[in-house]
């Protein structure tokens, strides 16, 4: 003990100075302990929760995230495909929509083809017709002027009957 007791003297330290100041920080101590520490320690022990807390939340959240992006390139896969699938077969569909006016292009072309080559026949037709009836009638007036007399209905008929019986095998 005597060297504690030198040790202390060395240092300056008395005694009974020294033991009020301990019993005095022991009291401080206590009642801060009591009063300060355990809401000090609450409070701490609440901001460390609450960090814990972030810190799940925060993953899953990160999770959560990441889920979503693969649902978007999910989603946006299907839209790509949906988008080329509908492009295909708008394409599919103008080229039959294409074929089917062609035809019918062909098909109106054709019918007025035909119609005009009917139409050509009957004009053809037609001006014979009249070419025919003007001969009659050009045979009729030459045949009377070159006979010199005045050809009686029933002449005329007769003549008008072989003309065109000629002109027919013609």
């Amino acid at each position: 003990m005597k060297v504690l007791t030198d040790l202390f003297e060395n240092f300056g330290i008395d005694w009974p100075k020294f033991l009020a100041q301990t019993i005095l920080f022991l009291v401080v101590y206590l009642i801060l302990r009591r009063f300060a520490f355990a809401s000090v320690i609450t409070m701490l022990e609440e901001r460390r929760r609450r960090i814990e807390e972030a810190q799940l939340n925060a993953e899953k959240i990160k999770k959560q995230l990441a889920e979503a992006e693969l649902r978007y390139e999910e989603i946006l896969r299907k839209a790509n495909l949906d988008a080329k699938k509908m492009i295909d077969e708008a394409r599919v569909s103008a080229e039959a929509l294409m074929t089917k006016e062609t035809q019918r292009a062909i098909k109106d072309a054709e019918s007025i083809i035909a119609r005009a080559h009917e139409v050509t026949m009957l004009d053809r037709q037609h001006m014979i017709d009249d070419v025919k009836k003007e001969m009659l009638h050009l045979v009729v007036q030459t045949t009377s002027q070159v006979v010199g007399k005045i050809i009686s209905p029933e002449d005329q008929q007769r003549l008008s009957m072989e003309t065109t019986s000629a002109l027919a095998t013609s």
